[in-house]
């Protein structure tokens, strides 16, 4: 087990009616002027907005809207959102949302805390001063990203041509606290549902490979984990009113990302990085559906290089079930991979590039992005250039 750090500040309140809680907890952490950012309206049509703002207007708090935050929150957007807290004196930003809200809010948070670009620290892979912090609550309405307690924030650069999706990795970018009420996913689609399970499932796989052979109790985290959102996946699919299904799917997107599933392990997470340039050329693909097709086609490239086939093997027997074949543990692994395969397309997930839209003739472009036309390499079990991301690519067709 490597060294580590384990720190998650941000404050979790859970359950059903916790809307009243969100003025007062708010007034606590010193806000007096609350930005509530959102998305495409949702929040008002299903009468969220209403409670929030109640809340607040109850705790003596004013506050500023700001809707239209579109899936892969984008860079041009986050500034009107950092210009508009400006001018209204905003002092609080709470995210009302999913994860392109909360990334939104968190990079407008950071615009603020530095006077920077934000963009400034997603190109360089460099992060805000420790006490460069702007204040970012979340109530969350959408079990994926895990947002709402990652030190991760995702956005895309929509000022430049090809359009560039990069993250900003510090702990100045968790939030302060979390409201998260399961009842306010009810309303989420079946394929935004599927979206999310397989998400979260990412954030915990991406963790339990590439890791060293001494992390045993991370790894029963993990799959512990991942058994419980496979289950309540399939529950939260079928009825999308079982609360229980959506609690455990709810409170498994935050441990998924508050790196407890990783605790002990790098962290390189190259099946993200294969994806996000996915997305930022094809706006239209959802990251979680990305994934659902990338993740099993990077699976079974490992695989046909004999590269770590017990953890394959381990992950294979302990969530999907398949019986382990100690004497060519590489069948039980490439079963595994297909039986994951199977619950994506399951529920609902696409598992082939040709199923988000995507031809023969887009790669090229998606390749020169991945690796800076050539000139640099996705870090995994080995590097990942352009032949191999395109030998993943036939893999997923």
């Amino acid at each position: 087990m490597n060294n580590f750090i384990y720190c998650t500040p941000t404050k979790v309140i859970f359950g059903r009616e916790i809307e009243p809680q969100i003025g007062p907890t708010l007034k606590k952490y010193g806000a007096t002027r609350v930005l509530i950012h959102y998305g495409g309206g949702s929040v008002k049509k299903t009468g969220l907005f209403d409670k929030v703002t109640a809340s607040l207007d109850s705790a003596g708090l004013s506050w500023v809207e700001l809707g239209g935050v579109e899936p892969n929150p984008k860079l041009s957007f986050i500034h009107q959102g950092i210009e508009l807290c400006r001018k209204e004196k905003v002092d609080f930003i709470l995210a009302v949302g999913g994860g392109s809200v909360i990334d939104s809010s968190k990079a407008i948070g950071v615009g603020l805390a530095t006077g920077n670009d934000p963009w400034q620290y997603a190109s360089t892979g460099t992060h805000p001063e420790d006490d460069q912090v702007f204040p970012v609550g979340v109530v969350l309405t959408l079990a994926a990203a895990g947002s709402e307690m990652s030190n991760s924030d995702v956005i895309t650069n929509d000022l430049v041509t090809p359009w560039v999706k990069q993250g900003i990795t510090s702990e100045t970018v968790r939030p302060i606290v979390a409201f998260m009420n399961p009842e306010n996913t009810f309303t989420v689609s079946k394929f935004q549902t599927g979206c999310g399970i397989v998400d979260i499932m990412m954030h915990t796989m991406e963790r339990y490979f590439l890791g060293t052979p001494d992390c045993d109790l991370t790894e029963r985290l993990a799959e512990g984990l991942l058994i419980a959102v496979r289950d309540a996946g399939r529950r939260a699919i079928a009825d999308p009113n079982d609360y229980e299904a959506r609690a455990t799917l709810m409170w498994a997107s935050s441990l998924s990302h508050n790196d407890l599933t990783g605790c002990g392990k790098p962290r390189y997470f190259p099946v993200h990085k294969l994806e996000h340039p996915v997305s930022a050329l094809h706006d239209r693909v959802s990251h979680g559906a990305g994934l659902s097709v990338l993740f099993p086609a990077w699976a079974k490239f490992i695989l046909e290089r004999d590269i770590d086939v017990m953890k394959f093997a381990q992950l294979a027997n302990r969530v999907w079930g398949v019986e382990m074949n100690y004497d060519h543990p590489e069948r039980t692994a490439a079963q595994g991979i297909e039986t994951m395969k199977a619950y994506f397309h399951e529920i609902g997930m696409p598992v082939t590039l040709a199923e988000l839209g995507l031809k023969p003739e887009d790669y090229e472009a998606i390749i020169n992005l991945t690796t800076k036309n050539g000139t640099a390499t996705v870090k995994s079990y080995l590097p990942l250039g352009k032949e191999e991301i395109r030998a993943i690519y036939k893999l997923a067709e």
